[in-house]
């Protein structure tokens, strides 16, 4: 069976991501581990011994995201392939990120992370999409089953 167009952009754009994460992550580590950040932090006069805590928080943000970046190659290679695994796990992450979007939406963030969540979980359960992923039978006109 032949890859679904959206599959394709879902899978370019774990590509991006998972780039993006590395990239962050490096510079995240760069920042925490850097005595030139501290001695910033230090001439804004941040509260005393925050300093330390601040540090501590952007480097456990760096250790999850060059750890996710990985991963987000392997399920984006996942997709490519039309891996049944890989089909699983964006749904997870989807419905976490559709989770987590509410949230924020209750906290006023913005609309836009939610409605792109919700237009990924639809796209990944069409029966053509599932089917790419063994998780179903793609359907034809009429709703007449394609083996």
């Amino acid at each position: 069976m032949e890859r679904p167009f959206g599959v394709t952009i879902l899978a370019i754009l774990g590509v991006i991501g998972g780039i993006l994460e590395l990239s962050i992550g490096a510079w995240f580590t760069s920042v925490a581990l850097s005595s030139e950040t501290r001695a910033n932090w230090e001439a804004a006069e941040y509260v005393p011994g925050m300093i330390g805590v601040l540090a501590a928080v952007f480097f456990v943000i760096s250790i999850v995201l060059i750890i996710s970046g990985p991963i987000t190659f392997v399920v984006a290679c996942g997709l490519w392939f039309g891996q049944g695994w890989a089909w699983t796990v964006s749904l997870i992450l989807t419905i976490l990120g559709l989770i987590a979007s509410i949230i924020s939406l209750i906290a006023i963030v913005g609309i836009v992370p939610l409605i792109i969540y919700i237009i990924i979980l639809y796209y990944l359960t069409r029966p053509h999409v599932k089917a790419f992923f063994g998780k179903g039978r793609a359907r034809g006109a009429c709703g007449v089953r394609i083996y």
